[in-house]
């Protein structure tokens, strides 16, 4: 079993689900008393989020590569990094700390071809909607097509995410929002729906619409074990 070096804290709340779930994983691969080797290298998150609204890529390049470097150092085999926003310079990190990082819209994309999809919707804060980190690997390297929220419904997606979310609050009234802004990207064309912020699965499940989900933060996980035990 490789030994997988999870930057995380970014929140902490959804770092917690990714610990559960890749210990889940290999518990139902393995049997036993089997559990993950890994190593968290967890962040203060008013820091990171103080550098991204302010849009300091460079001192945030700076900062994951230094955790990159520390996980390798400790005996890590590859990177997961817990959030899709800090995917943004996952390449930089990738060469400069010369580890692997597991990416997530390349784990997130194979399932969506698994799914015979052609076009799906995508939430996520701004950074991630907005930017092309993201959608471009799902346009260029599996050719599906991303949409987004309008304008409105990105901002109030965002919002959710780092006033609610982030904080753990889980609110009825903002799972209504989600539902009905993901009926409208469906309306646009969307074959499902990549939650693509690893907070959004505390707030939407499978359960709670009839359109296929991509939830980013299971999918990842899900790669990781499967990435950590050869397969």
């Amino acid at each position: 079993m490789k030994t997988i070096g999870l930057i995380g804290g970014m929140s902490w709340e959804s770092s917690l689900e990714y610990y559960k779930m890749i210990n889940e994983r290999v518990k139902q691969k393995l049997g036993g008393l089997h559990s993950a080797k890994c190593f968290l290298y967890s962040v203060d998150f008013e820091e990171i989020e103080r550098l991204q609204h302010s849009e300091d890529w460079e001192e945030l390049t700076r900062i994951m590569i230094n955790i990159a470097q520390k996980l390798k150092g400790g005996g890590a085999d590859f990177v997961v990094i817990c959030t899709n926003t800090m995917h943004k310079m996952a390449n930089e990190i990738e060469q400069a700390a010369g580890i692997k990082v597991l990416h997530i819209a390349e784990v997130t994309g194979q399932e969506v071809i698994k799914k015979g999809m052609k076009k799906v919707g995508l939430l996520g804060t701004k950074f991630t909607m907005e930017g092309d980190f993201f959608k471009k690997i799902l346009n260029e390297k599996y050719g599906v097509e991303v949409v987004i929220p309008d304008s409105d419904e990105r901002g109030s997606v965002h919002r959710i995410i780092y006033n609610e979310l982030c904080k753990g609050e889980i609110k009825e009234a903002s799972k209504k929002q989600y539902l009905e802004i993901m009926d409208n990207l469906v309306m646009n064309g969307a074959e499902g729906v990549i939650l693509g912020c690893t907070e959004i699965t505390l707030l939407i499940k499978q359960a709670d619409t009839a359109i296929q989900i991509f939830d980013t933060t299971q999918i990842h996980a899900d790669a990781a074990v499967d990435f950590a035990l050869g397969g």
